[in-house]
Protein backbone atom coordinates (compact mmCIF):
# COMPACT_ATOMS: atom_id res chain seq x y z
CA UNK A 1 0.00 0.00 0.00
CA UNK A 2 1.12 3.05 -0.79
CA UNK A 3 2.05 5.33 1.58
CA UNK A 4 0.56 8.53 2.32
CA UNK A 5 2.75 11.78 1.53
CA UNK A 6 2.30 15.51 2.93
CA UNK A 7 0.36 18.07 0.05
CA UNK A 8 1.49 21.84 -0.07
CA UNK A 9 -1.01 24.40 -1.26
CA UNK A 10 -1.18 28.10 -1.37
CA UNK A 11 -4.46 29.01 -0.19
CA UNK A 12 -6.06 32.62 -0.20
CA UNK A 13 -4.47 33.10 3.30
CA UNK A 14 -0.98 31.65 3.64
CA UNK A 15 0.26 28.59 2.44
CA UNK A 16 -1.76 25.24 3.53
CA UNK A 17 0.02 21.86 4.83
CA UNK A 18 -1.15 18.38 5.17
CA UNK A 19 0.75 16.01 7.08
CA UNK A 20 0.34 12.47 7.26
CA UNK A 21 0.62 11.21 10.95
CA UNK A 22 3.15 7.99 10.90
CA UNK A 23 1.16 6.71 13.74
CA UNK A 24 -2.22 6.64 12.72
CA UNK A 25 -3.22 5.26 9.06
CA UNK A 26 -5.36 7.87 7.96
CA UNK A 27 -4.76 11.04 10.37
CA UNK A 28 -3.48 14.22 9.15
CA UNK A 29 -2.39 17.41 10.75
CA UNK A 30 -3.54 20.40 8.64
CA UNK A 31 -1.03 23.51 9.23
CA UNK A 32 -1.35 27.21 7.67
CA UNK A 33 2.30 29.08 7.56
CA UNK A 34 3.59 26.78 9.95
CA UNK A 35 0.72 26.62 12.53
CA UNK A 36 -1.61 23.99 13.24
CA UNK A 37 -4.87 24.42 12.67
CA UNK A 38 -6.21 21.14 13.11
CA UNK A 39 -5.83 17.19 13.03
CA UNK A 40 -8.07 14.60 11.86
CA UNK A 41 -8.75 11.02 11.71
CA UNK A 42 -10.50 9.52 9.14
CA UNK A 43 -11.04 6.47 10.52
CA UNK A 44 -11.53 7.78 14.03
CA UNK A 45 -13.77 11.30 13.71
CA UNK A 46 -14.69 11.07 17.78
CA UNK A 47 -10.62 11.42 18.45
CA UNK A 48 -9.79 14.51 18.96
CA UNK A 49 -5.74 15.51 19.10
CA UNK A 50 -5.69 18.84 19.88
CA UNK A 51 -6.76 20.61 23.67
CA UNK A 52 -8.82 23.32 22.59
CA UNK A 53 -10.38 20.35 20.24
CA UNK A 54 -10.84 17.91 23.20
CA UNK A 55 -12.70 20.95 25.22
CA UNK A 56 -15.21 22.24 23.05
CA UNK A 57 -15.87 18.43 22.27
CA UNK A 58 -16.73 18.47 25.78
CA UNK A 59 -19.06 21.53 25.43
CA UNK A 60 -20.90 19.36 22.24
CA UNK A 61 -21.25 16.66 24.34
CA UNK A 62 -23.15 18.14 26.99
CA UNK A 63 -25.33 20.57 25.99
CA UNK A 64 -28.52 18.42 25.09
CA UNK A 65 -28.67 14.89 26.05
CA UNK A 66 -26.51 12.37 24.56
CA UNK A 67 -26.83 11.48 20.79
CA UNK A 68 -29.28 14.40 20.06
CA UNK A 69 -29.22 15.71 16.67
CA UNK A 70 -28.38 19.22 16.72
CA UNK A 71 -28.41 22.04 14.01
CA UNK A 72 -25.10 23.68 14.03
CA UNK A 73 -23.31 26.38 12.64
CA UNK A 74 -19.30 26.13 12.69
CA UNK A 75 -17.57 29.13 11.95
CA UNK A 76 -13.73 28.13 10.77
CA UNK A 77 -13.26 25.13 8.65
CA UNK A 78 -10.11 23.92 9.37
CA UNK A 79 -10.02 19.98 8.38
CA UNK A 80 -13.48 19.77 9.72
CA UNK A 81 -12.70 17.93 12.85
CA UNK A 82 -15.92 19.05 14.65
CA UNK A 83 -18.45 18.56 12.53
CA UNK A 84 -16.76 14.74 11.95
CA UNK A 85 -17.19 14.62 15.67
CA UNK A 86 -20.74 16.06 15.48
CA UNK A 87 -22.01 13.86 12.58
CA UNK A 88 -20.13 10.62 14.68
CA UNK A 89 -21.64 11.53 18.23
CA UNK A 90 -25.08 13.11 17.08
CA UNK A 91 -26.15 11.20 13.72
CA UNK A 92 -28.75 13.39 12.28
CA UNK A 93 -27.30 16.93 12.81
CA UNK A 94 -27.57 19.12 10.27
CA UNK A 95 -23.97 20.99 10.09
CA UNK A 96 -23.11 24.48 8.45
CA UNK A 97 -19.72 25.42 8.23
CA UNK A 98 -18.57 28.95 7.15
CA UNK A 99 -14.99 29.33 6.26
CA UNK A 100 -13.57 32.34 4.45
CA UNK A 101 -10.69 30.89 2.56
CA UNK A 102 -12.24 29.22 -0.09
CA UNK A 103 -9.11 27.69 -1.60
CA UNK A 104 -8.66 25.76 2.19
CA UNK A 105 -11.55 24.35 1.88
CA UNK A 106 -10.83 23.03 -1.67
CA UNK A 107 -8.16 21.16 -0.06
CA UNK A 108 -9.56 20.03 2.75
CA UNK A 109 -12.69 18.88 0.88
CA UNK A 110 -10.14 17.11 -1.81
CA UNK A 111 -8.04 15.31 0.09
CA UNK A 112 -9.82 14.54 3.10
CA UNK A 113 -13.48 14.12 1.85
CA UNK A 114 -16.59 13.45 4.17
CA UNK A 115 -18.50 10.49 4.54
CA UNK A 116 -21.05 10.06 2.69
CA UNK A 117 -24.98 11.65 4.45
CA UNK A 118 -22.86 13.26 7.34
CA UNK A 119 -25.25 16.08 7.03
CA UNK A 120 -22.03 19.01 6.70
CA UNK A 121 -22.83 21.57 4.33
CA UNK A 122 -19.82 23.58 3.51
CA UNK A 123 -19.98 27.63 2.31
CA UNK A 124 -17.14 30.23 1.02
CA UNK A 125 -18.41 33.00 3.01
CA UNK A 126 -17.31 35.51 5.95
CA UNK A 127 -18.46 34.42 9.50
CA UNK A 128 -20.22 37.42 10.73
CA UNK A 129 -21.66 38.03 7.20
CA UNK A 130 -23.35 34.56 7.60
CA UNK A 131 -24.43 35.06 10.94
CA UNK A 132 -26.06 38.54 10.04
CA UNK A 133 -27.68 36.97 7.33
CA UNK A 134 -29.00 33.51 9.04
CA UNK A 135 -32.75 33.25 10.21
CA UNK A 136 -33.32 34.09 13.90
CA UNK A 137 -33.83 31.22 16.11
CA UNK A 138 -32.68 28.84 13.67
CA UNK A 139 -29.84 26.96 15.59
CA UNK A 140 -28.55 25.44 18.32
CA UNK A 141 -25.13 25.74 18.61
CA UNK A 142 -22.88 28.60 16.85
CA UNK A 143 -19.46 27.34 17.07
CA UNK A 144 -16.45 30.01 16.31
CA UNK A 145 -13.05 29.15 16.00
CA UNK A 146 -12.16 31.07 13.32
CA UNK A 147 -8.35 32.48 13.12
CA UNK A 148 -6.50 34.94 10.52
CA UNK A 149 -3.00 33.19 10.69
CA UNK A 150 -2.75 33.17 14.44
CA UNK A 151 -5.31 36.00 15.15
CA UNK A 152 -9.38 36.55 15.52
CA UNK A 153 -10.27 39.06 13.23
CA UNK A 154 -11.23 41.53 14.90
CA UNK A 155 -14.83 42.30 13.47
CA UNK A 156 -15.68 38.99 14.92
CA UNK A 157 -15.03 40.47 18.48
CA UNK A 158 -17.96 43.12 19.19
CA UNK A 159 -21.23 43.48 20.72
CA UNK A 160 -22.68 43.56 17.35
CA UNK A 161 -21.23 40.21 15.96
CA UNK A 162 -22.09 38.55 19.67
CA UNK A 163 -25.82 40.24 18.98
CA UNK A 164 -25.71 38.46 15.48
CA UNK A 165 -24.70 34.89 16.81
CA UNK A 166 -27.77 35.66 19.45
CA UNK A 167 -30.17 36.13 16.86
CA UNK A 168 -29.09 32.98 15.35
CA UNK A 169 -29.15 30.65 18.41
CA UNK A 170 -32.18 29.41 19.58
CA UNK A 171 -33.61 30.14 22.88
CA UNK A 172 -31.95 27.28 24.50
CA UNK A 173 -29.01 27.30 22.07
CA UNK A 174 -25.47 27.77 23.21
CA UNK A 175 -22.25 29.63 21.37
CA UNK A 176 -19.03 28.58 21.77
CA UNK A 177 -15.59 30.25 20.80
CA UNK A 178 -11.96 29.29 20.73
CA UNK A 179 -9.67 31.95 21.67
CA UNK A 180 -6.26 32.65 22.50
CA UNK A 181 -4.50 35.22 24.97
CA UNK A 182 -2.22 35.42 28.17
CA UNK A 183 -1.98 37.48 31.23
CA UNK A 184 -2.93 39.64 31.90
CA UNK A 185 -5.78 38.52 29.76
CA UNK A 186 -7.09 42.11 27.87
CA UNK A 187 -8.37 40.26 25.09
CA UNK A 188 -10.21 37.19 26.75
CA UNK A 189 -11.63 39.51 29.39
CA UNK A 190 -12.87 41.96 26.68
CA UNK A 191 -14.12 38.85 25.18
CA UNK A 192 -16.47 37.66 28.18
CA UNK A 193 -17.21 41.26 28.90
CA UNK A 194 -18.94 41.46 25.18
CA UNK A 195 -20.51 38.47 25.40
CA UNK A 196 -22.13 39.21 28.59
CA UNK A 197 -23.71 42.19 27.16
CA UNK A 198 -25.82 39.59 25.31
CA UNK A 199 -26.24 36.58 27.29
CA UNK A 200 -26.77 35.65 30.87
CA UNK A 201 -24.78 32.68 31.55
CA UNK A 202 -21.05 32.62 30.59
CA UNK A 203 -18.35 30.09 31.39
CA UNK A 204 -14.43 30.03 30.37
CA UNK A 205 -12.51 26.73 30.41
CA UNK A 206 -8.55 26.95 29.89
CA UNK A 207 -5.90 24.82 31.13
CA UNK A 208 -4.89 25.99 34.79
CA UNK A 209 -1.54 26.95 33.65
CA UNK A 210 -2.63 29.67 31.21
CA UNK A 211 -5.43 30.71 33.92
CA UNK A 212 -2.58 31.63 36.35
CA UNK A 213 -0.91 33.72 33.32
CA UNK A 214 1.72 31.09 33.01
CA UNK A 215 1.77 30.73 29.69
CA UNK A 216 0.05 31.52 26.62
CA UNK A 217 -2.81 29.27 25.60
CA UNK A 218 -6.54 28.76 24.11
CA UNK A 219 -9.46 28.95 25.96
CA UNK A 220 -13.31 28.57 25.11
CA UNK A 221 -15.96 30.36 26.23
CA UNK A 222 -19.52 29.46 26.35
CA UNK A 223 -22.26 31.47 26.23
CA UNK A 224 -25.99 31.13 26.41
CA UNK A 225 -28.90 32.06 27.58
CA UNK A 226 -29.60 29.28 30.25
CA UNK A 227 -28.15 28.14 32.64
CA UNK A 228 -25.12 25.58 31.39
CA UNK A 229 -24.85 22.01 33.11
CA UNK A 230 -21.18 23.29 34.84
CA UNK A 231 -20.93 20.25 36.81
CA UNK A 232 -20.78 17.80 34.30
CA UNK A 233 -18.75 20.30 32.31
CA UNK A 234 -16.07 20.39 34.94
CA UNK A 235 -15.52 16.62 35.77
CA UNK A 236 -15.22 15.66 31.98
CA UNK A 237 -12.74 18.60 31.72
CA UNK A 238 -10.98 17.83 35.19
CA UNK A 239 -10.65 14.08 33.45
CA UNK A 240 -9.28 14.45 30.25
CA UNK A 241 -5.90 13.73 29.30
CA UNK A 242 -4.98 16.88 29.37
CA UNK A 243 -7.26 18.89 32.70
CA UNK A 244 -8.82 21.85 32.17
CA UNK A 245 -11.04 23.74 34.36
CA UNK A 246 -14.05 25.56 34.18
CA UNK A 247 -14.63 29.21 35.40
CA UNK A 248 -17.75 30.44 35.90
CA UNK A 249 -20.40 32.49 38.27
CA UNK A 250 -18.51 34.51 40.91
CA UNK A 251 -14.94 33.74 39.64
CA UNK A 252 -15.54 34.44 36.35
CA UNK A 253 -16.87 37.78 36.92
CA UNK A 254 -14.08 38.49 39.11
CA UNK A 255 -12.07 37.25 36.30
CA UNK A 256 -13.86 39.76 34.13
CA UNK A 257 -13.05 42.67 36.19
CA UNK A 258 -13.26 45.99 34.88
CA UNK A 259 -13.35 44.89 31.38
CA UNK A 260 -15.70 47.17 28.69
CA UNK A 261 -17.21 45.29 25.80
CA UNK A 262 -15.74 45.83 22.75
CA UNK A 263 -17.54 47.70 19.59
CA UNK A 264 -16.99 47.61 16.34
CA UNK A 265 -15.34 51.22 15.97
CA UNK A 266 -12.59 49.69 18.71
CA UNK A 267 -12.57 45.93 18.04
CA UNK A 268 -9.17 44.74 17.65
CA UNK A 269 -7.75 41.17 16.59
CA UNK A 270 -6.61 38.76 19.24
CA UNK A 271 -2.89 39.11 19.74
CA UNK A 272 -0.35 37.95 18.12
CA UNK A 273 0.88 34.23 20.08
CA UNK A 274 4.80 34.04 20.87
CA UNK A 275 6.87 32.07 18.63
CA UNK A 276 6.28 28.57 19.77
CA UNK A 277 3.29 29.00 21.69
CA UNK A 278 1.17 26.34 19.50
CA UNK A 279 1.76 22.90 19.24
CA UNK A 280 0.09 19.70 18.89
CA UNK A 281 -1.14 18.57 22.11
Amino acid sequence: MDEPIPVTRDVDHGTAKLMPDIDRRRAWLLTVDGAPQSYVDLDAPTHLEFEYARRLGHVLDTVAEPGRALDVVHLGGGALTLPRYLAATRPGSHQDVVEADRALLALVTEHLPLPEAAGITVHGADARDWLEAAAPGSVDVVLADVFGGSRVPAHLTSVAYARAAGRALRSDGVYLANLADAAPFAFLRSQLATFSTVFEELALIAEPGVLRGRRFGNAVLVASHRPLDTAALARRTASDAFPARVEHGSALRDFIGGAAPVHDEDAVPSPEPPDGAFGIG
